[in-house]
């Protein structure tokens, strides 16, 4: 279909639309071939590159591919002509089984563009498959006596085909003794039949060959024989009998398989297959008698296939019957009584009960400990049970009834002596040879409430990181038969017990609530220990924890002379001044102690500054210039100072310092100001300085004093007081050789539990300033605080 060149574009657009859908229609349909199974290779199926609309030289550039479900190499697609055609043998019956239909579903893929076809390739039936029977011959076995009419059935033909390939006729060789039922189409379920029309005699045919043909409905017709070789029977008679009625056997237990048991013996007065006889157990025989008993069906001997055992069952009655072959087949009954005799191979079985353990030192001769039965599952001889006691203790065992004893004190007991007995009960039975068993009584001598608890030491030393978690187990006296109780003292505003607690059964001591090192350095109490005696005894233990300090505070930032906020240090700095000059210094302090309050500086690049201008020292935190400066430098540089501690893991803090270059005139205005501000502040400085340091020193003799005092009354007397509260104290100090915190001699302050702790006193140690040169001359002063 061609436009013209002059036509309008929505007539264009519809006939592309009418393109398109006509090539959508063209991929997604479905071509149907068919073809007869069994076909020979090279069997020509469909021109499918024809049918699919496909031209033969673009399958190869377009990728043309088949792929089929299942067996994919039984057709086969020639890229040069576009056939399909039968590459291996097709078997509907292998293929399909009995399905009424059957079908090869093919997926054509094409590239290029992609496009997919779906194939369909009926398989047809041909009448390949003859009918067959079960077997080639069946043997039938009918009574002379049978009457006319009866019908015997037989088990039809099988044909692998379908439709009308497998629509079976069935006919019968002629004779004048059997006709052939073969049921109709609404008879389906009813199996074919030979039916009686002529009475037997066993004496004028004893055997009859017959014939039977199925023919299919195919064309052409295929056959299946199968022979039919019926056997006249004599009528049978007369039954089996056997010797007696009932057979008695004894039979040791535990006797190993295939032990004969009995032989038994049938007559039948018949012969031939009537007089051949079968034995067998009797249909209402049980499991249990099947799993332990074997009769052979032709010498009626019974023999042991199982486990024989007295204790499970005493006796085993066993019901055995003889049938004969003949049809119908006749049958005689007997009754076996098979009875157990007992083996001594069961061991004496110990049963112990405490009753009262442990036994009280000061109990009497006669007390009863346990009780102790025994059982023996044999019998008679088998059974009789004997005990005894090892090794000599001043115990005993009494019999109080056939197979039961008690364990009774004989003679007094002394924990002292001996705290725990061992005992071995022996129980040994009559049997040859004798079996025994031994059980192990464990006797227990308790004291008597004559000792007060006494712990180990009389002072335990707990050492405990800060900042635990509550519930943290501190000390632990293990005691079973002790409770343990604080002794409730205060510590400065808050009681003992909001601080830890003791298990009453344990002795454990936990921590109730987070411990800081900063506040609370050192907790001393006493904890109390009494027994469940009467009358109770106790005894007291002076516990010590000391809080270790944790790297948990950061470094804290002071704030500068010139009144900047903290964290925020402003300067002006001549651009006249060399290599080396100090243009400010960063203060910090770190509340923790040791290594967790060392400090060093750090310089950090920033947007606004030069790190090559400047440097900061390493532990003293001064920034000063590492060159002369020049006209290019920016006349304001930002400056960006990280202070950061030695803890694990370490904690920082950030300073900024905005520096202005500024020309030499307005550089010593700003320098004398400050100049002046600082002698001012040095001179009340000093003279501050001078008083504290006269205070540290009367306050320190008193302290050494009352630690004296404190240590001779601990020597000479249990303690009475808990000892507690920040006793050490801290020096924080920011000089030449770093920032850090470290802890002086342990200073112990008793706690009398009223009133709060002292306050801390802060004191600063004197400096000079060392002129005007510098802004910051003040700087170098060592600022500590205890």
């Amino acid at each position: 279909m061609v436009c013209p060149s002059g036509c309008d574009p929505g007539v264009r657009h519809l006939l592309q639309f009418i393109i398109i859908l006509a090539a959508w229609k063209a991929g997604s349909g479905q071509i149907h071939y068919s073809l007869p199974e069994e076909a020979k290779h090279g069997t020509f199926v469909g021109r499918i590159a024809q049918d699919l609309g496909l031209e033969l030289a673009e399958l190869v550039p377009r990728l043309f591919r088949v792929a089929a479900k299942g067996r994919w190499d039984l057709l086969e697609v020639n890229l040069q002509n576009g056939i399909l055609f039968v590459n291996s043998r097709i078997d509907r019956e292998e293929l399909c089984g009995r399905s009424a239909e059957c079908s090869i579903h093919l997926e054509v893929i094409v590239d290029r563009p992609l496009q997919v076809f779906h194939v369909e390739v009926e398989v047809k039936d041909i009448n390949d498959n003859p009918p067959v029977f079960p077997a080639t011959q069946k043997n039938l076995f009918i009574a002379e006596s049978r009457l006319l009419d009866s019908r015997f059935p037989l088990e039809g033909a099988s044909d692998a085909d379908i439709g009308e390939n497998a629509l079976l006729t069935y006919r019968l060789s002629p004779n004048e003794y059997f006709s052939l039922d073969v049921p109709t189409k609404d008879e389906q379920v009813k199996p074919l039949g030979l039916v009686l029309r002529k009475p037997l005699d066993r004496e004028e045919a004893p055997e009859l060959h017959l014939f039977l043909m199925a023919t299919d409905g195919g064309k052409p017709e295929l056959t299946g024989t199968v022979q039919l070789l019926i056997t006249v029977l004599d009528a049978n008679d007369n039954a089996p009998v056997f010797d007696r009625t009932l057979y008695k056997v004894k039979l040791p237990e535990n006797v190993p398989n295939g032990t004969l048991v009995i032989k038994l013996n049938a007559s039948d007065l018949d012969e031939g297959l009537n007089g051949d006889i079968i034995y067998s157990f009797s249909s209402d025989v049980s499991p249990d008698i099947k799993s332990k008993f074997h009769i052979d069906p032709v010498s009626g001997e019974i023999t042991v296939i199982g486990l024989i055992d007295f204790e499970e069952s005493k006796a085993h009655k066993i019901r055995v019957e003889a049938i004969d072959k003949g049809f119908p087949p006749l049958a005689g009954h007997c009754t076996v009584l098979v009875e157990v005799v007992d083996a001594n191979d069961n061991a004496p079985q110990l049963t112990i009960t405490s009753l009262s353990l442990p036994i009280s030192e000061n109990a009497p001769p006669g007390t009863v400990i346990t009780l102790i039965s025994v059982f023996d599952l044999d019998f008679g001889a088998n059974a009789q049970v004997t005990c005894s006691l090892t090794p000599p203790v001043p115990f005993k065992l009494v019999s109080t009834f056939k197979n039961h004893y008690s364990l009774v004190l004989d003679s007094a007991l002394d924990r002292e002596n001996v705290s725990a007995y061992e005992l071995v009960v022996t129980a040994r039975d009559g049997g040859s040879p004798s079996l025994w068993a031994t059980a192990s009584v464990s006797v227990e001598v308790a004291d008597v409430n004559d000792n007060a608890p006494a712990f180990p030491q009389p002072e335990y030393t707990v050492f405990v990181k800060e900042n635990n978690p509550p519930g943290c187990h501190m000390d632990a006296q293990e005691n079973a038969r002790v409770s343990y109780s604080l002794v409730e003292r205060r510590v400065g505003e808050r009681a003992l017990s909001s601080y830890v607690s003791v298990h009453a059964e344990s002795g454990k001591v936990y921590a109730l609530q987070p411990l800081d090192h900063e506040e609370l350095e050192l907790l001393q109490f006493q904890v109390s220990a009494r027994d469940a005696g009467v009358p109770p005894l106790g005894s007291n233990v002076t516990l010590q924890v000391f809080v270790l300090d944790e790297n948990d505070n950061s470094p804290a930032l002071l704030a500068p002379r010139g009144g900047s906020g903290v964290g925020l240090v402003n300067e002006l700095v001549s651009r006249s001044v060399g290599a080396g000059h100090v243009v400010a210094k960063v203060r910090a302090v770190d509340a923790d102690s040791g290594y967790n309050a060392w400090l060093s500086y750090e310089l950090q690049p920033t947007a606004g500054g030069s790190r090559d201008l400047f440097r900061v020292g390493l532990y003293t935190g001064e920034i000063s210039t590492t060159r002369a400066l020049e006209e290019a430098d920016a006349s304001r540089q930002h400056l960006l100072v990280l202070v950061k501690d030695h803890g694990e893991p370490a904690l920082t803090a950030t300073a900024t310092v905005l520096v202005s270059l500024v020309e030499s005139g307005q550089a010593a205005k700003a320098s004398s100001r400050a100049f002046e501000g600082g002698v001012a502040q040095e001179a009340a400085l000093m003279d501050v300085n001078v008083y504290l340091i006269v205070a540290i020193c009367a306050v320190s003799s008193l302290l050494v004093l009352t630690l004296l005092l404190y240590t001779a009354l601990r020597c000479s007397a249990p303690p009475t007081e808990s000892a507690c509260g920040p006793g050490k104290p801290r020096l924080v100090c920011s000089s030449a050789v770093g920032s850090w915190s470290y802890s002086q001699q342990r200073k112990q302050r008793v706690c009398s539990g009223e009133g709060p702790p002292k306050t801390d006193l802060i004191a600063f140690s004197p400096s000079l300033p060392q002129g005007p040169t510098s802004a910051d001359n003040v700087s170098h002063n060592n600022l500590c605080s205890t």
